[in-house]
């Protein structure tokens, strides 16, 4: 009888679930100003300071890019935002208006407001995936 590796194995068994790569480019960066932040976020953690994939890059004129390499299979949103004070929160005007670029993916609308989870939302699953983000200043 021919034995396969442990780790083999539960490749074979259903049910069990596989982490991928989640590599996120972020555009349209308009400085080297600050750093760029980067959250891969779930529903319940979506427009929060804190999602379960985060990063922090040195911000670069055009674009950046980050590799998170154990993404669980989910419903995520991705946010951005060029972080120019590196005081690590999107800095607002008095009428609650963004003072430093962001972005989310799927590049949803954004009246009066940030945009709904639903509209931001993309499924990941057990491939290697790639997903832009372009920064919008105004």
């Amino acid at each position: 009888m021919m034995k396969f590796p442990l780790t083999f194995s539960l490749l074979l068994l259903p049910g069990i679930v596989q982490a991928a790569s989640l590599d996120v480019t972020v555009t349209n960066i308009p400085d080297a100003t600050g750093n760029i932040r980067v959250a891969v976020c779930t529903k319940a953690e979506f427009l929060q300071p804190d999602c379960g994939y985060h990063a922090v890059l040195p911000s670069r004129l055009g674009q950046v890019s980050v590799t998170f390499p154990d993404v669980q299979p989910g419903v995520y949103a991705i946010q951005v935002f060029q972080d120019r004070n590196g005081n690590q929160k999107l800095d607002q005007n008095f009428l609650g208006m963004p003072k430093e670029p962001l972005g989310f993916s799927r590049n949803p609308p954004m009246h009066f407001g940030p945009p709904r989870f639903a509209d931001a939302a993309f499924s990941f699953g057990s491939q290697n995936s790639a997903v832009s983000v372009a920064l919008r200043t105004k």
